[in-house]
């Protein structure tokens, strides 16, 4: 049985997930439909590519993963899917699919993107507010039953990039910033505990706040403790054990995190 997720910034109070799957098992009826989040920032087609990437490497080969953060839908924005090793993406060309694009691409895996311009893989009535129902519902649900993606589009070389944030070095250790902040008010950066050479001596500094030591896991400190840990991910984290980091401290997405190698 063929999987396919869903992740949005629709919410849940007025039903356009739901739509998106009876359109999906209408074509697809065996599918089995796995939602991600659709409680993304409305518009954040950022937190929403991070989302989907950091969940997408956990699902099995063949699932197709339908993205939906559109802000310019009915524009001439682009409709696309794409093969990525062995995982099949659709969703607007917006930016949405750069971390996996670059994973890919890094990895040297196989990379077949097309620009979805076939609308006989559609909804026979498109409108030009509703493109996850329309278009990227009866997509996906085309390619889950096993339409080859050649036949959903025309191919293209060129998919919208967004620049995501890059740690980068320093003379006293490395400096990142704030990429994901979970509803624990737990602070994720895009620092690797891998490029941290010794975690017990790294010092830490976010929001005024300096700390010393990079833990293993919360239950290492007291509560109400500012700790820095290493995340589900492996990058490090910034969080208050029993609390928010964010509401605590008032850290928001892109603030600095710098680490010392030298403490």
């Amino acid at each position: 049985m063929t999987i396919l997720t869903i992740t949005t910034d629709f919410g849940n109070q007025n039903g356009f997930v739901g739509t998106m799957k009876g359109v999906i098992w209408g074509i697809a009826p065996d599918v089995n439909i796995a939602d991600i989040s659709h409680e993304i920032p409305a518009q954040d087609i950022r937190t929403g590519s991070i989302a989907l990437w950091r969940a997408a490497a956990y699902f099995p080969a063949g699932s197709v993963h339908v993205a939906v953060i559109d802000p310019g839908v009915g524009t001439k924005r682009r409709a696309i899917a794409a093969k990525l090793g062995d995982q099949f993406f659709v969703m607007p060309d917006n930016g949405l699919i750069t971390p996996m694009l670059d994973d890919a691409e890094a990895a040297g895996l196989e990379v077949y993107i097309v620009d979805l311009d076939k609308p006989e893989y559609w909804l026979r009535r498109v409108y030009t507010t509703f493109h996850g129902r329309d278009i990227f519902a009866p997509v996906g649900a085309h390619l889950a039953a096993g339409v080859p993606l050649e036949k959903l589009g025309t191919i293209i070389t060129d998919p919208v990039r967004m620049p995501l944030p890059k740690p980068v070095r320093t003379e006293q250790g490395i400096e990142g910033s704030i990429v994901v902040i979970d509803v624990f008010g737990n602070c994720s950066s895009n620092i690797r505990v891998s490029e941290v050479p010794d975690l017990r001596k790294a010092s830490l500094s976010i929001a005024g706040q300096v700390i010393n030591g990079v833990l293993p896991s919360y239950g290492h400190a007291k509560i109400g403790d500012l700790v820095a840990v290493t995340d589900s991910e492996g990058f490090i984290e910034v969080a208050v054990v029993n609390s928010s980091a964010a509401k605590t401290y008032g850290i928001k997405l892109d603030d600095k995190v710098r680490i010392s190698f030298d403490a």
